[in-house]
Formats: C-alpha cells, sequence, structure tokens
C-alpha cells in the first residue's frame, strides 16, 4: 500500500517510463505469458514489441489514476464527443463497450468528468479477493459521478436502473465471463467465450450503443478517447450473433492501434463456474 501510495504522486511520464521496463522485465520472466501474449499477437498479424512495454504502463498508471486529487483534471483530447453528446440527448441510456485496450481506466473518468454531472456512469468490475485490496479498488473506481458495479447479479440489477434513468454503463466486453453467462464466438479467428450481458442491456433497456477506447500519449502527454459508432442489434438476433457483432466491433478499434490491446490476457480461456450472488 506504501508502494502503491508513493507511486501516485510519481509524473505520469516517470511511472509510463518505469512501466515500460516492467512490462519487458515481465515479458522477459514468464514464459507463458510471453507464448500468450506472442500467439495472441499474431492471431491480428500485430507487432507484439510494442504492447509488451504498453502492458506495463497500463499497471504503472493505476496508483496515478485512482489516487489523483478529483479537484484535477485529466490530460486529455477527446474524438467523437459528439457522439456521446447525441446518444445522450435521447435520453434512453448509454452503453459504452470498450475492449482491454489503451487506458480504460482514465476513458471511464473522462466520462464521468465531461459528462457525469447531469448523467453519471456506471462500470462493472470484478471485485477483488484480498480485502485490502477490495477496499483499494472500491475507493479508486468510485469518483464523483463515477459508480462501479460488481461483476454479480446485484450489478446487473444496477446497470439495469442506470440504463432505464438515462445515465451511461461501461463494460469490457472481451472480458472472459463464468460458465452460463456467455457463448462462444469468434474473435481474431479464433472461439472465444463472450459476455451475453451486452446484449441483454441493449434488448431489456433499449438503450442507445457506442464504442470508445482511450489512447494513451507518449512521454506522459496524456491521453485521447476515440469514440465510434456501433451498428444496431436486429431484434431478432441469437445471443451467439449478438456476441459475434460485438466481438467484430472490438476488433475494428484493436485494429486502429494494435500495440495497446492487452494481447497477454487470457481471452481464450475456458469459462470458470459461476460466483453466487
Amino acid at each position: 500500500m506504501f508502494l502503491f501510495r508513493l507511486c501516485s504522486r510519481l509524473p505520469l511520464w516517470l511511472l509510463h517510463l518505469l512501466g515500460g521496463w516492467l512490462g519487458w522485465l515481465s515479458f522477459l520472466a514468464s514464459p507463458s505469458y510471453r507464448r500468450r501474449l506472442l500467439a495472441h499477437a499474431r492471431m491480428a498479424d500485430a507487432s507484439p514489441l510494442g504492447a509488451v512495454a504498453q502492458a506495463g504502463r497500463m499497471l504503472a498508471e493505476i496508483p496515478w489514476l485512482w489516487l489523483r486529487p478529483a479537484t484535477t483534471t485529466l490530460p486529455l483530447h477527446w474524438d467523437g464527443a459528439e457522439k456521446v453528446e447525441a446518444a445522450l440527448a435521447g435520453r434512453q441510456g448509454l452503453l459504452l463497450l470498450t475492449p482491454h485496450m489503451g487506458c480504460f481506466e482514465a476513458a471511464a473518468q473522462a466520462l464521468a468528468e465531461r459528462f457525469g454531472a447531469t448523467q453519471p456512469i456506471t462500470v462493472l468490475y470484478r471485485p477483488a479477493r484480498k480485502p485490502y485490496l477490495r477496499e483499494l479498488v472500491a475507493a479508486g473506481r468510485e469518483r464523483e459521478h463515477l459508480r462501479a458495479a460488481p461483476a454479480q447479479l446485484s450489478g446487473v440489477r444496477q446497470m439495469l436502473r442506470a440504463l432505464r434513468g438515462g445515465e451511461m454503463v461501461g463494460l469490457l466486453p472481451d472480458q472472459v465471463p463464468p460458465e452460463g453467462q456467455g457463448v462462444w464466438a469468434p474473435f481474431f479467428g479464433q472461439p472465444a467465450y463472450t459476455m451475453t450481458l451486452a446484449a441483454r442491456l441493449v434488448q431489456q433497456t433499449g438503450c442507445a450503443v457506442l464504442t470508445l477506447w482511450c489512447e494513451r500519449l507518449p512521454l506522459g502527454q496524456g491521453f485521447v478517447v476515440h469514440v465510434r459508432d456501433f451498428p444496431p442489434l436486429a431484434p431478432e438476433a441469437t445471443a451467439e450473433q449478438a456476441a459475434t457483432a460485438i466481438n467484430q466491433a472490438m476488433e475494428r478499434l484493436i485494429l486502429e492501434r494494435p500495440a495497446q490491446y492487452l494481447w497477454g490476457y487470457n481471452r481464450y480461456k475456458a469459462p470458470r463456474a459461476a460466483d453466487g450472488g
């Protein structure tokens, strides 16, 4: 905890520098992680070298993001903010889908800072297993106009209420869900167990949908949030068809800047048993 708080006081450029070294250290020290990252990057014909350092930067910037003073604003620019504004104007709720790419933690904070005063954002997260980490994660992710919903039934209800109230909800649909909460759908040509939650939220609320990702700029210069349109899901679409459409949308985002995708994430693993609650 002391080290975490100490890192939060370092400038972003230094954290990114240290994070790049951390990424390479992890890559060289773990054969299983190295094999997985290389294999996944090859599926998308992406160069893995840049992704090694970017994965370390993603970890190194978390203390800075979670513990930065609430009075400060993120150093970022927007690419497509008008799409969010137009979707929120409809007051039917907005579902925002982003992959494990760039700085997705900053994306949620950026949305809360710019739009949350009138329409807050709720994001899904998996609670940490250790009690001391659980408290830190909850405190770091819950900021003004930003609410965290646990990845369980109570969290799903929280997201449904938010969407029905015309608010925003953020999801990472390339996160492997527990058994029984997903379907197998292609992701870069390989079967991947894909959550059905995103499609169910759309079907049950009629909310608008956008995709986005938050680019990490070099040398600690900040971030750029890129917002993209999402083709409407057909009402008669099956769970497999909806999951395939969402995976294709995530692929399009990833191919904009492959080096910033978390290729080391075990995307093709078998789902774990569902937790209670």
